[in-house]
């Protein structure tokens, strides 16, 4: 469903100016109110509070607070892509999708490889475990792509009316915090992670409510959700909206063949692009597979989709001569599974015994 036509000028303010920059402090909806009535919106932090907490139970968001880089946590996560034969693809799917540490699971257009999942799990030698039975399973070949270099994972979607750049940022309220340099989880840490991985309480004291569930002080929490996004552990603390509720159904994956003495030009100038969400080098599997750089972009509808990416290939005609067989662009047709990282086993593994 396409909630987006429902939503109002409040609605739209809040999705826009909160996608990011929410601040961290004891009663953050109290600045929050405050910043979208400097932009014109008038609203009390009250009416903010149940504003958002609507749009959460309408499913307009899928749901407000820190967006845990579960990376930087711990464990890895790796994409994969398979065929599997149009004759047998649901039960193929079904086989996939039964192994817990398929995180998302997609049905894409491709002649061959047609289907593409995430697997998250706490070890990295574990994706090689799973891997080989899903083959086995399945009797099909998987080709992993782990991430070689990131550049851009900013998920954004902005809609019409106000705060239309969503330039909101809040962030900078709260404690000071200074950086660390530990990979590793403290016992502490590790609770805390696990308690705000699905989201804060919405209610006018999120912060504090956490401290109580996982018994710390409220000072504590501010302070690691804080350095947590600063150390990049968290990316951003704000509302994290349904893309889809939002007309954003075009999901396209658009995969390039880049000249490998050109991928650390070319990727920060595809990042760029505010309408990329997602922008990676992954590694080549010749000769089913000959790309090397991904990336994603979202339309709320097939011609703009189209049109978005077309401005993802000017881009990469600014650095060398792109081939018809140098890309593809290959859009979801199916949401086969989709379940949160398994972010509860990634940080159990990467805390300090």
């Amino acid at each position: 469903m396409n909630a987006a036509a429902q939503l109002d000028r409040l609605d739209r303010a809040v999705v826009n100016a909160f996608q990011g920059g929410f601040p961290v402090c004891e009663r953050p909806f109290d600045p929050a109110s405050e910043a979208l009535r400097e932009r014109g919106v008038d609203v009390t932090a009250e009416a903010l509070l149940e504003r958002v907490r609507t749009l959460d139970e309408e499913g307009v968001l899928t749901r407000f607070g820190a967006l845990v880089n579960a990376e930087a946590i711990g464990g890895t996560a790796t994409l994969v892509a398979m065929h599997a034969p149009p004759e047998r693809y649901d039960e193929v799917a079904e086989l996939v999708n039964a192994h817990r540490e398929v995180a998302h699971n997609y049905e894409r257009e491709h002649p061959h490889l047609n289907m593409w999942f995430v697997v998250s799990v706490a070890e990295e030698d574990e994706v090689e475990r799973v891997l080989a039975d899903i083959e086995a399973e399945t009797g099909q070949e998987t080709y992993d792509m782990p991430k070689e270099r990131e550049f851009r994972v900013e998920a954004k979607f902005l809609l019409d009316g106000p705060i239309p750049d969503g330039d909101v940022d809040l962030s900078h309220l709260g404690p000071e915090v200074t950086p660390t340099e530990r990979t590793t989880l403290t016992p502490a840490e590790r609770d805390l992670v696990v308690e705000i991985q699905g989201g804060l309480p919405i209610t006018g004291t999120p912060y504090a409510d956490v401290a109580d569930a996982i018994g710390q002080d409220t000072g504590w929490v501010l302070e690691t959700i804080k350095r947590f996004d600063v150390e990049g552990k968290v990316r951003r603390v704000g509302v994290i909206p349904n893309h889809y509720a939002l007309g954003y159904t075009e999901n396209g994956m658009t995969v390039w063949n880049v000249p490998d003495e050109l991928v650390e030009e070319v990727g920060p100038a595809v990042a760029s692009l505010d309408f990329v969400t997602h922008c990676y080098q992954r590694p080549r599997h010749e000769p089913v597979w000959p790309y090397n750089f991904f990336a994603m972009t979202h339309g709320r509808s097939e011609a703009e989709s189209r049109e978005r990416i077309e401005q993802v290939r000017q881009r990469m005609s600014e650095f060398w001569v792109v081939g018809d067989d140098d890309w593809d662009s290959l859009f979801s047709t199916r949401i086969l599974k989709k379940t949160g990282i398994r972010m509860t086993e990634r940080a159990d593994a990467n805390t300090e015994q």
